[in-house]
């Protein structure tokens, strides 16, 4: 049994000994009926992948940390597992507060539905109640720029009409948790000017910020702490200036 977490009133995230394993299937199947048939027969072999192994840290509220990595090192894997969107293999994650993860936008979407069924699906899946989505649905909207395609489905939205709609529900709240896969800014000239604004609001609030960036720099000017991954091990963490030296050393 796994032992539980205790946090102090200045703790906003604590990750505990997180592994995440995902199961690769090295057979070639091109039916869900071939699948079934090969899974009975025992055909089926995995291929295990550990893409976090044992991650363990502890952020303060207002704290920015920079998460710095090479392709396949387990940056988004991590994020998706304090969003909730993978659930750890083992380990805990414990948060205090209502969080934004801003990490592939509008993933979470239904083609087929309308922007407006969208606003109030996608505000679910986040955990915002319809009374909540009531009463910021205009501000979405607005902030979004959409309003004019508003009761279109969104297979007919641009990539970008996506990707602002989807910031638009996810920064409604105000959240206390911050999670950036990458994302500061989306769509055109204009509106990414607006949405690093928004962004730039949160932070102003002392929101805690958990941001992967393959810039140094992008990550020097935003964050007080940093991480760096490496194929889903932790090798350094601490502050900002010294995690920085580390990984530019290990990138030369």
């Amino acid at each position: 049994m796994e032992e539980e977490i205790t946090a102090d009133e200045n703790t906003a995230v604590i990750v505990k000994d997180v592994s995440v394993c995902f199961n690769l299937s090295k057979e070639k199947v091109d039916s869900l009926k071939e699948f079934f048939i090969k899974f009975l027969k025992h055909q089926i072999k995995y291929d295990e992948f550990w893409a976090l192994k044992n991650i363990s840290f502890t952020l303060n509220k207002g704290d920015r940390l920079g998460i710095l990595g090479l392709n396949g090192a387990g940056k988004s894997t991590l994020l998706k597992v304090i969003a909730q969107v993978y659930k750890p293999s083992s380990g805990q994650v414990y948060k205090c507060g209502v969080l934004a993860p801003l990490l592939e936008l509008g993933a979470g979407f239904d083609v087929q539905y309308t922007a407006r069924e969208n606003i109030y699906l996608y505000g679910a899946v986040l955990g915002y109640s319809k009374k909540f989505i009531d009463e910021k649905f205009q501000e979405i909207v607005d902030f979004s720029e959409l309003e004019r395609f508003i009761d279109v489905p969104l297979k007919n939205y641009s990539s970008g009409m996506k990707s602002r709609l989807g910031f638009a529900i996810c920064t409604a709240v105000e959240p206390d948790i911050l999670i950036l896969d990458e994302v500061l800014s989306v769509g055109d000239a204009k509106f990414k000017k607006k949405s690093e604004a928004r962004i730039q609001e949160m932070f102003n609030r002392g929101v805690t910020v958990l941001f992967v960036s393959h810039s140094i720099e992008q990550v020097k000017k935003i964050c007080n702490k940093a991480m760096i991954l490496d194929h889903g091990e932790m090798k350094a963490f601490g502050e900002i200036e010294e995690v920085c030296s580390k990984y530019e050393e290990m990138v030369k």
